[in-house]
């Protein structure tokens, strides 16, 4: 008897349907497995006997002849085992199914018959959009499965859990999943406040813009002056995430099997701040590989990727960071397919003016020759620095005045100014395909910033002097619409007083400030 059975393989973080084509006949007993399976794939079979044996069922000693369609695909992963021991069951007549069409099955099984947890269970959801198609998935992964609205779920534990679930007149419904559930997050604990930061406002307003507009930041400055620290409390001040942010990096890390490290969790709800180190290779910091995973570059999506210590990374690795920073995805073409993801962060770096780190540094002497200084600075491209909006000197502060001066405003403050910001350019950007002031382009940078035509030759005649490019000209706009938003937040999210929402000079006077760092240049 022919069968066929419904599943998915992931593709990058795409999902591709797949048909498991199970055909049993007279004959000497034998399993054959076609359609480019890799070894966790051809390894189910003693997987799926011995669990159909656990269950209860008699693995059939007929001839067996299973084919993964389509064909020139290559299928990977153990989430094949629960449609297969399905598919086997059904074309071998020890089970009925009520309309098997319908269903679509995703899960590992064990040798006793437990169905395990697999990642990619979000996309293989979002890719289902027949109101019929039931998503059966392990019960670990019905809460990840819900995440897409009126979407059918069953959740099972073991085969003979599934079995029962699918045999005709079964009285296990599926569960018609309502989306994301909004539920009060706690404070990470892991993330300082702001309120630590001592000193240091213009670190800590460059920092605030920074995370109203989504703009690239660079801190630069002596060792142990608070660079890193100050980066750090940045998660803490960026604003909620919405519901399609939150589907788009649970989708991400659901494709990796980061999700089901805490089983307590089923979304992505934090905006993710990754800070790889300085030695992370090309792969794994944009994404490939044998089998074209994500890398950190797309594990901050919608959020934050630090790079502490930027010239000691690979100049190849922060050149391949270019395209994404400006498209926000990336394009990878390998020998075995091509894959996109999402890669939309907000990139910041810290780094030491020089090798010793002390040419910045007023109490103590910088050793570097001047050549090594160059070369030291060198190692950042120009083309990089032109694409990081903010670039702030961070200053030395005195021991005597940490204890001196009292504390700052605490990230919650700062957060409701940052997320009033955000706001704005919701309602802004409404109709467009942008989110935050950042991802603006040329065109759209010159309609939305309103300048007056004072306040137009000021910044053309800044920017001519200050010899910025066509995008350092535009980003330094972007920026600046940031710095007004910030301004006009405070008078309601609507900002129906134009003068109040538009850039003024004072604007394009601070936004120049950021882009006039001359630290690097020297």
């Amino acid at each position: 008897m022919f069968q066929r059975i419904r599943t998915s393989c992931l593709l990058g973080i795409k999902a591709i349907p797949v048909h498991v084509e199970v055909d049993s006949s007279p004959g000497l007993p034998g399993f054959t497995l076609v359609g480019l399976p890799d070894n966790a794939v051809r390894e189910s079979r003693e997987r799926v006997v011995s669990s159909i044996r656990s269950s209860g069922y008699a693995a059939s000693g007929s001839r067996i002849i299973v084919n993964l369609s389509p064909a020139d695909l290559r299928k990977e992963g153990t989430s094949l085992d629960l449609p297969l021991a399905i598919g086997m069951l059904v074309a071998s007549e020890e089970i009925q199914a009520e309309r098997p069409e319908r269903f679509v099955f995703l899960g590992e099984l064990s040798l006793d018959g437990k169905v395990k947890a697999v990642h990619g269970v979000l996309s293989v959801a979002m890719s289902l959009s027949k109101k019929e198609d039931i998503l059966v998935v392990p019960r670990e992964n019905v809460a990840e499965a819900s995440l897409v609205e009126g979407l059918s779920v069953i959740g099972v534990s073991t085969l003979a859990e599934c079995i029962d679930a699918i045999a005709p007149g079964s009285v296990k419904l599926p569960v018609r999943s309502c989306g994301i559930s909004r539920r009060a997050l706690a404070a990470d604990p892991s993330v300082p406040d702001f309120r630590s930061v001592v000193g240091m406002e213009g670190v800590k307003r460059a920092l605030e813009i920074a995370a109203a507009g989504a703009h690239n930041f660079l801190l630069v400055g002596s060792p142990g002056s608070g660079k890193t620290f100050s980066a750090r409390c940045l998660p803490g001040i960026l604003p909620p995430m919405t519901d399609e942010e939150i589907l788009e990096c649970t989708r991400i890390y659901s494709s990796l099997h980061v999700l089901g490290e805490d089983k307590a969790k089923s979304f992505f709800a934090r905006r993710p701040f990754r800070s790889p180190h300085h030695s992370s290779s090309m792969v794994s910091l944009v994404g490939g590989g044998v089998h074209l995973r994500p890398g950190e570059a797309s594990l901050a999506h919608n959020g934050v990727l630090f790079l502490d210590e930027l010239p000691e990374f690979n100049r190849n690795v922060l050149e391949a960071l270019r395209e994404p920073m400006e498209e926000g995805v990336i394009h990878i073409s390998r020998a075995c397919g091509t894959v996109s993801w999402p890669a939309r962060f907000m990139m910041g770096a810290a780094m030491n003016p020089c090798p010793c780190g002390y040419s910045m540094d007023s109490k103590r002497e910088c050793s570097c020759l001047p050549d090594s200084v160059r070369r030291y600075r060198q190692r950042l491209s120009g083309p990089l620095l032109d694409r990081i909006d903010i670039q702030m000197a961070v200053p030395s502060t005195d021991p005597q005045q940490l204890m001196q001066m009292p504390p700052g405003e605490s990230s919650a403050e700062i957060r409701a100014r940052v997320t009033a910001a955000r706001d704005l350019q919701l309602q802004r950007f409404r109709r467009s395909r942008c989110r935050t002031n950042s991802e603006m382009t040329s065109e759209e940078t010159k309609n939305f910033c309103g300048m007056s035509v004072e306040t137009e030759r000021f910044a053309i005649s800044a920017a001519d002097k200050m010899q910025l490019s066509a995008r350092g000209y535009y980003r330094m706009l972007k920026v600046a619409r940031t710095i007004a938003d910030l301004r006009a937040s405070q008078f309601g999210s609507k900002a129906e007083d134009a003068k109040k929402a538009s850039v003024e000079c004072s604007d394009i006077a601070e936004a120049l400030r950021y882009r006039a760092f001359s630290g690097l240049n020297s």
